[in-house]
């Protein structure tokens, strides 16, 4: 066999149990880098680490089996493509681990196992280079939040928080007015940005008191959760 990087180890269209086994052990290997790579910083479940280290594996076996044929080839994208639609939305990082693992996954069904390997190392120690430095960060993205207030539905929301927000926040704008509890209480959804002095404690206290003491929820927003 090559050693070649660029070289397939498939180029007589036969495969051997030896060359599957090399291929299908790259995959794995490669499989079980990202998962750990990926997994690093962010918490994800034990079932999706452990299916983003197999996944390279299944994919390289089943471009193996649909080699040749462009028919099957197509019929194998067509599930992958019904599967996106079945599966939860899934955060940056989690697309992207997906999108590596299937991308080193095909460079083994292809006969490279070599360069998957090659390719797995480079995204990693990329990916852990960027992760751990403040690369993509922007000043102040901490101070953006997500506040959620429910309120009686007979007391008029409409600007009565407006004097709190002007103390404690640099930017406020409601995106959602949501009615719970059957229409006896309404969620009101924002979106702000605080102010770099800002008293969190004092803040919610004062939306307690004029809410009626009733559930107040801040946290990232969702595009803050999301990030690398």
């Amino acid at each position: 066999m090559s050693v070649n990087v660029f070289s397939s180890i498939l180029t007589d269209g036969t495969l051997t149990p030896a060359a599957y086994a090399l291929l299908l052990a790259a995959a794995l290997v490669s499989g079980m880098v990202i998962s750990l790579t990926f997994s690093c910083r962010a918490a994800h479940s034990k079932g999706f680490n452990v299916m983003l280290a197999l996944l390279p594996a299944v994919v390289a076996t089943i471009v193996v089996m649909v080699s040749g044929s462009l028919g099957a080839s197509v019929a194998v994208a067509g599930t992958f493509s019904l599967v996106r639609f079945r599966s939860a939305p899934g955060t940056a990082q989690e697309i992207g681990a997906l999108l590596t693992a299937t991308a080193a996954g095909l460079a083994c069904g292809m006969g490279w196992p070599l360069l998957a390997m090659l390719f797995t190392a480079a995204l990693c120690l990329t990916a852990l280079a960027l992760i751990h430095t403040p690369f993509g960060e922007k000043k102040g993205e901490d101070l953006k939040k997500s506040l959620q207030i429910t309120l009686p539905e007979d007391l008029e929301y409409a600007g009565v928080f407006d004097d709190i927000f002007t103390q404690y926040t640099t930017e406020a704008r409601m995106i959602r007015v949501k009615t719970t509890n059957l229409g006896s209480l309404n969620r009101l959804s924002y979106d702000l940005v605080l102010r770099p002095d800002a008293d969190v404690k004092a803040f919610i206290d004062a939306l307690r008191c004029r809410n009626g003491n009733l559930e107040i929820s801040l946290g990232a927003r969702a595009e803050e959760r999301d990030r690398l």
